[in-house]
């Protein structure tokens, strides 16, 4: 535990001055990173009294060992550089709103030549429009169906488009009339993306054309005695009137506006976020975050805009936000929305009528959100801390191992070996921070010599990353980043040299290897020729789940029902299954390889042009550099290089049918993406326990 004294800066060098500021532990982990329009004044309230301090905030700048700032310009940009921070560093005792489940989205991906409509989470794609989010993946599915009638999109995936395309037979939508088949060339490709731009229209709000246009249309049939036409509209009318149905109308004037409530306690606050769109509700979302800084409802929804709409741009930002709290001060986060959105954005308190009414709809979902997240926490989170101690006890450690990290060798007899490390923090996965590696330092089977390796190589850059400074020097000479009109960062300092975030500056208290004695005596040998004797290191072994430390010759036996014991198991299980993925990759590449993957420059627009027009890699091998140059793209000196690298490749001898005597020729329809014939059946070399 840190002294605050130790660190705190002298009189008069803190600016008067807005900025952002970061305090970093003392192995220069950033845990806090806070915003000021004063950074003197916003300092000077964390090296007072402790005793005057909040509990989160004096466990806070007791941790720490350092602090530094950055100076801007206005509040806006700090507000930005605030959230860049926060993204970046992940700081412990910043307020991070964890998204109690991954939402799904409906997407029109606007940026293909044929737009396709589909279920879309993660990331969001530019060029794609996205509505939503909704609560269940089967709920957008139901909508899509409806409108399918109307607005006929594509819905295939790229591999069942092309496969259409190639044999001139749309799928079953096509036919039942859910599809407009453009695979098929029945639409065009301006016709198809007219039927996206009307299918986005509708799926905005504006539905009440749509409905008149085909009202109007089921008419001119009726009286044109064109029944069945008429019933096919009227059907289609239903699906539509059906579809709306499904949200409710909750605003008037077709409002477009994000409602935010927060319900809180002293240690844990639930957001949850309504988005209305056309005066109905089309997504809703909620998240949950532990108080671990003293802070108001007012900064609580600050930080639930800026990660609500961090993101976004345009019209993704709405014109109004309606928010239970306002930020202090209101008018930089306001202008910062409106630079988002590119117009301005309303950001208020609702006060009477149905925006009310419908606030305290999400208040009261924001309030049962905490409850039942309390509730499913309590056993886990007590479980969690008591498996900590357990492993605590049972190794001897100083305190519990709040940082866990664990390692697991993988190959197949003896090729394509690598490894995995895994974290895990406060008994959770931590997934950012997983890493793999490649064993370069010999070839061949051996897992003791590959963790000793491995964890060389890992805490040899975990010393190199100690020995280096901050990112920016302290006081006057703070580097201030360069900070566009709209409060975006165009350059900073806050990554590796090329571009790339820090990847071993942290510690772990435990590192947990899978395997014996012998594995864990090459990492303890590994950190011991490092200097680094501060670490605890153990191996679980999975015939009998022994825990094994260095130099004992017996293991320590964790009883079966010991949480300790099975958090150590997910642990190993998961650097397990980390391992193994990396390795089946890595294998998999390997059996696809090509001759032509030797040659310098060569990429795979340029490999499949080269088989596309020759058909396979044997009449490939056959043809002259002349043959070869009347492909697009390859000029007279890679051919060159192609038909070398073809001829040092030639098989020996051709492959025999034993039973017929048969010369077996290749496929056009056998190559695998590569280039390569596939191979059916595993022949024996290919068979292995995966370790």
């Amino acid at each position: 535990m840190a002294d605050p004294s130790s660190y705190r800066p002298k009189p008069g060098e803190i600016p008067d001055s807005p900025g952002v500021y970061r305090f970093r532990d003392e192995h220069r982990r950033v845990i806090y990173v806070g915003k000021a329009k004063s950074l003197r004044q916003r300092l000077a309230n964390y090296f007072q009294d402790l005793a005057g301090l909040h509990p989160r905030t004096r466990s806070m700048v007791t941790t720490a060992a350092s602090v530094e700032w950055t100076v801007v310009s206005t509040e806006v940009e700090a507000l930005q550089l605030e959230y860049s921070w926060i993204k970046e560093y992940d700081p412990r005792f910043n307020v991070k709103y964890r998204d109690d489940k991954s939402y799904p989205y409906l997407a029109v991906t606007m940026n293909e030549e044929y737009p396709r409509v589909q279920v879309m989470r993660g990331h969001k794609k530019k060029g794609v429009r996205y509505f939503g989010p909704y609560a269940h993946a089967w709920a957008i599915r139901d909508t899509v169906d409806l409108l399918l009638r109307v607005f006929p999109v594509r819905t295939c995936s790229a591999g069942v488009f092309k496969n259409a395309a190639r044999t001139g037979r749309p799928c079953l939508l096509g036919y039942i009339g859910k599809c407009s088949a453009p695979c098929v060339d029945r639409v065009s490709a301006e016709d198809h993306r007219e039927l996206a731009d009307e299918f986005c229209d509708f799926m905005t709000g504006r539905t009440n054309t749509y409905i008149r246009r085909l009202e109007k249309q089921m008419a001119e049939a009726a009286d044109d005695m064109e029944y069945e036409r008429a019933a096919r509209l009227r059907d289609d009318i239903g699906a539509l009137k059906k579809a709306m149905e499904k949200n409710a109308v909750v605003l008037a004037d077709a409002t477009d506006a994000d409602l935010i409530a927060v319900a809180e306690d002293e240690l844990e606050a639930a957001v949850q976020i309504f988005h209305v769109r056309g005066g109905r509700v089309r997504g809703q979302r909620g998240w949950v975050t532990d108080k671990v800084e003293e802070i108001t409802t007012g900064a609580l929804v600050e930080h639930a805009l800026q990660q609500l709409y961090g993101e976004e741009t345009g019209d993704a930002v709405p014109k109004e936000v309606l928010v239970p709290a306002l930020p202090d001060p209101v008018e930089p986060v306001q202008e910062w929305l409106a630079g988002r959105r590119g117009s301005g954005v309303s950001l208020r308190i609702p006060q009477r009528g149905d925006k009310k009414a419908l606030m305290e709809t999400v208040q009261r979902n924001a309030q049962q959100a905490l409850v039942l997240h309390k509730t499913k926490r309590a056993s886990d989170l007590t479980t969690r801390s008591r498996a900590l101690e357990e492993i605590a006890d049972a190794l001897d450690l100083d305190s519990a191992p709040l940082r866990i990290e664990c390692y697991d060798i993988s190959h197949l007899q003896g090729d394509d070996v690598v490894a995995s490390m895994v974290v895990f923090e406060d008994g959770l996965a931590r997934k950012s921070e997983y890493r793999r590696f490649q064993i370069k330092g010999f070839a061949g089977q051996d897992d003791v010599r590959s963790m000793h390796e491995v964890i060389t190589r890992r805490f040899r850059r975990y010393l190199a990353e100690k020995e280096k400074t901050g990112e920016w020097t302290d006081g006057d000479n703070a580097e201030t980043p360069e900070i566009d009109r709209n409060g975006e960062i165009v350059g900073t300092g806050l990554t590796e040299d090329d571009g790339r975030p820090k990847k071993f500056a942290y510690p772990p208290q435990l590192v947990v290897v899978d395997g014996g004695a012998p594995q864990v005596a090459a990492a303890r040998r590994a950190m011991d020729e490092l200097g680094i004797d501060d670490i605890a290191v153990c191996g679980l072994a999975k015939r009998l789940e022994e825990v094994w430390l260095p130099g004992d010759d017996d293991p320590v036996i964790l009883p079966r029902t010991s949480e300790g014991l099975y958090l150590l198991q997910r642990v190993r299980d998961e650097a397990h299954r980390f391992a193994i993925t990396y390795q089946r990759t890595k294998r998999s590449k390997r059996f696809r390889s090509s001759p032509l993957d030797d040659v310098p420059g060569l990429g795979d627009t340029r490999k499949q042009a080269l088989l596309k027009h020759f058909g396979s890699l044997k009449k490939l091998r056959s043809a002259t550099i002349d043959q070869i140059c009347e492909v697009p793209g390859i000029g007279r000196k890679t051919a060159e290089t192609i038909a070398v690298a073809l001829a040092r490749s030639a098989p020996a001898a051709p492959a025999v049918n034993t039973a017929t005597g048969e010369i077996m020729e290749e496929e056009p329809g056998t190559m695998g993406s590569s280039g390569e014939p596939v191979t059916t059946g595993a022949p024996d070399e290919r068979r292995g326990q995966e370790t």
